[in-house]
């Protein structure tokens, strides 16, 4: 028997007690009517279809009848084979999103329970302890969170996503895969997020070795003893904050988590297996889809974000070594010999100090100050032609 159905047994047994006693003048209609819970009014109609057809006039004539918002049976079958067919493995909000897309009209409740009854999902664990949850920035580009995360991404290959979000809305600025994470891909990211928005104030990371100097494994790091990025990240007056447990980077933790599970399963639909095609779809559809979803709006309204006045990004987000030319106006730098030619403003540069920039594709260049003397490529062959490295421009 179904607890509606019990429940009104129960109901009736109890009416027809108290509607002996007020019969029998022990209670007066206002003490039965409290009794069960009704007012006056609802007791004298029960009394009325009690003494007019007894018992089974008490019956709630709605039991048994089918709901006028039940879904058809055609409707949740079409659903069912949407989500063997296509989507077998999806979590429920990931699936969700895709059924909104697609014109869907009905609940996330009901599309869950719906994936549950059928054992295509299953049940979420209960939570654990209450925890208080950190409370967000304020505004858009006060705290910036960057992190990568190697996984299988696509079936038999392992690459680094990074992503770069905010803290105030959730919003991804930037998102590509890289074979491997390190300080390359630090700055892309970095320079996407300022190309797109401005400058932000802060920028929250790990403590990973191309972010920072840490003189015992496990331990604080040095914050005088700067990095590449460090260095870069000084330079534009950004400060860097070091998160000491994954805890601490929870947003980007539970950002890959979400990632992990849906990425592969898009990728797999699309059939896409180079990295080059997946990145095209990261930036044509799944940021834009992400951030549709998941980005919100900021505790308080304004921005942090100001544009960037300056040299070119890519003159600071790059790696920068100091070198002391040679007597043949050559710089040595890591097995290679970058010749600086001659020019009009200076008969040579013997013993001078020096500055060489490796940017991330790789090429070459050597400053003096704030001006380029010569661009090389990557195996320190000269750039021949008129201004510098198409790459590096």
């Amino acid at each position: 028997m179904r607890r509606t159905e019990l429940l009104q047994e129960m109901r009736k047994m109890q009416f027809e007690e108290i509607y002996g006693n007020w019969q029998s003048k022990r209670l007066t209609q206002d003490e039965a009517a409290r009794l069960l819970g009704m007012s006056t009014r609802t007791f004298r109609r029960y009394v009325d279809r009690y003494e007019h057809s007894g018992a089974e006039g008490l019956i709630d004539k709605r039991l048994g009848r089918e709901s006028h918002r039940r879904a058809p049976v055609h409707e949740v079958m079409e659903l069912l084979d949407k989500y063997k067919d296509n989507h077998r493995g999806w979590n429920a909000k990931h699936f969700y999103s895709w059924y909104r897309r697609d014109g869907g009209k009905r609940s996330y409740t009901w599309v869950k329970c719906r994936l549950q009854e059928a054992g295509l999902i299953a049940k979420a664990p209960g939570k654990g302890k209450h925890r208080k949850r950190r409370a967000r920035a304020p505004w858009p580009g006060m705290l910036i969170h960057q992190d990568g995360s190697p996984h299988q991404w696509v079936a038999g290959l392992q690459w680094d996503l990074i992503i770069t979000l905010d803290d105030a809305t959730n919003e991804h600025y930037s998102m590509f895969f890289v074979q491997e994470e390190g300080t390359a891909s630090s700055f892309q990211a970095t320079k996407e997020v300022i190309e797109k928005r401005g400058l932000f104030l802060s920028l929250y990371t790990d403590r990973g070795s191309h972010y920072w100097y840490t003189p015992r494994a496990g331990g604080k790091v040095d914050k005088t003893k700067l990095t590449q990025f460090g260095r870069a990240m000084k330079q534009l007056n950004i400060s860097m904050i070091a998160a000491y447990s994954p805890e601490a980077r929870g947003r980007c933790e539970r950002m890959f988590k979400t990632h992990q599970e849906r990425l592969p399963k898009e990728l797999a639909m699309h059939e896409i297996t180079s990295m080059e095609a997946a990145n095209r779809y990261l930036q044509e559809v799944y940021l834009p889809a992400f951030n549709k979803e998941f980005a919100k709006p900021s505790p308080e309204q304004g921005s942090a974000f100001v544009p960037y006045v300056g040299p070119d990004l890519g003159d600071i987000l790059c790696e920068q070594h100091e070198r002391t030319v040679n007597k043949d106006n050559c710089v040595l730098f890591e097995g290679l010999k970058l010749q600086i030619p001659a020019d009009k403003y200076r008969m040579h540069y013997v013993k001078v100090r020096v500055r060489v920039h490796r940017y991330p594709d790789g090429t070459l260049a050597v400053f003096h100050g704030p001006r380029r003397l010569a661009s090389f490529h990557g195996d320190g062959s000269p750039w021949v032609g008129k201004g510098v490295c198409p790459s590096v421009a």
